[in-house]
């Protein structure tokens, strides 16, 4: 599959003369149109409900446009269940899906209304101790340990996550908080990242469906909903056929009428968490083409670095790269793309081909609409970029600005010194 970016040379020309690169740029009418075909794909179950990962992409207005088409959030923090509350995001439309979780941010997450899922069976005793009556819904989330494969081979090793109930502890759990007033269940598992499959969700959903028939049996829990989270990836290389949201929802639709139906229990709702899928593809970061090295290797410098977009440095993940204006231009070039950090993994691209590169071209790295962005961070005093959205009009709008020097220094207001930056 070709990669293709969303903007041309000629706008980032005209955008860049407003919003200076770096930034990353966002495509309404992509995520409109993949919002609208996730609905469909899992319009037979009437209860359905796509809860954003708010931790993929925490921006309001992009939140905003997902909210239009009735997704709620899925939220890990406090400050993401602020950033809910501040769109009016509250109740039920909330999945609080968290871990080693600070008592402030279970008490907030009660008061907001939301749905807590509990990641420990520990967790039980420890949010009753901070709200007192537990919610009449709650949500325990499921880890079956060992490796999990699928046809195309082993996808994620549950075994070594921190996530989750052990079955045995998932049972417990269950009647524990029958017992104590909840009238209403969810289960939830994540146990693949990114998986580039129609097969994931589908095979998900019968384990988590087949639990669900022996939890009613055994505990007597009403189980009201099944959550998939996240998991359904995109394809960062070329070569990744993508995924097939119709043909993944169909998938779990015959597990559904297999497993459940038959077993009375037709009325689950299915709930998802999908943040990558959501939203990588319709984000891109823009940089420019700034330094050329030749010493040993070929460098080209850009005015991006890590602290825009860590995944490349922190898991060696590739994101495909544009030179924009030459789409069709050979790669007969074969560069390390690096940003500025003191850093040698500060690298976007190590020995791709590409085309020839001149200081002042512009490079569009794909796919970073999704855990790009979100985590940024300041390391050498390095500032975040803006965040633009492109509309369906070909406008755009800025969505965040960037960072300036007094942000950084902002949570230094206690040192007297504070006073004598030249901002």
């Amino acid at each position: 599959m070709k990669k293709i970016p969303f903007v041309t040379k000629e706008q980032i020309e005209e955008i860049a003369k407003t919003y200076p690169t770096p930034f990353h740029i966002y495509d309404e009418k992509g995520i409109r149109e993949n919002a609208a075909k996730v609905k469909e794909a899992f319009a037979w179950n009437p209860g359905f409900k796509e809860y954003f990962a708010v931790k993929a992409t925490p921006n309001p207005f992009l939140m905003n446009i997902l909210k239009e088409y009735g997704f709620g959030c899925d939220c890990s923090s406090l400050t993401e269940l602020m950033l809910c509350k501040a769109i009016g995001i509250t109740g039920d439309d909330i999945m609080f899906s968290s871990n080693d979780t600070p008592a402030e941010d279970f008490e907030y997450a009660a008061k907001l209304g939301a749905i807590i899922n509990l990641d420990d069976i520990t967790h039980i005793e420890f949010l009753e101790n901070i709200v007192g009556t537990l919610p009449e819904t709650m949500s325990c989330r499921y880890n079956p340990g060992g490796v999990f494969t699928l046809s195309n081979g082993i996808m994620d090793n549950p075994g070594d996550a921190k996530y989750g109930m052990t079955e045995e502890q998932i049972f417990e759990a269950y009647r524990i908080l029958k017992s104590k007033g909840v009238k209403h269940f969810g289960i939830h598992a994540f146990l693949a990242s990114n998986t580039v499959t129609n097969e994931y969700y589908p095979a998900l959903a019968k384990q988590l469906f087949e639990l669900a028939v022996r939890l009613e049996k055994e505990t007597g829990a009403d189980i009201s909903f099944i959550n998939l989270s996240g998991g359904v990836g995109v394809p960062y290389r070329p070569d990744q056929k993508p995924n097939d949201i119709l043909a993944i929802g169909e998938g779990v639709r015959k597990a559904y009428e297999e497993v459940l139906i038959p077993a009375g229990m037709g009325d689950v709702s299915i709930y998802a968490e999908m943040g990558r899928f959501m939203m990588a593809p319709y984000g891109g970061l823009v940089t420019k083409a700034i330094h050329e090295k030749h010493t040993y290797k070929e460098y080209i410098g850009v005015d991006a670095c890590a602290v825009n977009l860590m995944r490349p440095a922190m898991y060696g993940a590739y994101h495909h790269i544009t030179v924009l204006g030459k789409e069709d231009a050979p790669c007969d070039h074969t560069y390390d793309v690096t940003g500025s950090l003191c850093e040698n993994n500060d690298k976007f691209a190590i020995d791709r081909n590409l085309p020839e590169i001149q200081k002042g071209d512009y490079l569009f790295i794909h796919d970073t609409g999704a855990h790009g962005f979100a985590m940024g961070y300041n390391y050498n005093g390095k500032l975040k970029s803006a965040e633009l959205l492109l509309k369906e009009d070909k406008s755009v709008q800025l969505i965040r600005r960037k960072e300036t020097p007094k942000d950084y220094f902002a949570t230094f207001d206690c040192f007297d010194f504070y006073d004598n930056f030249d901002f």
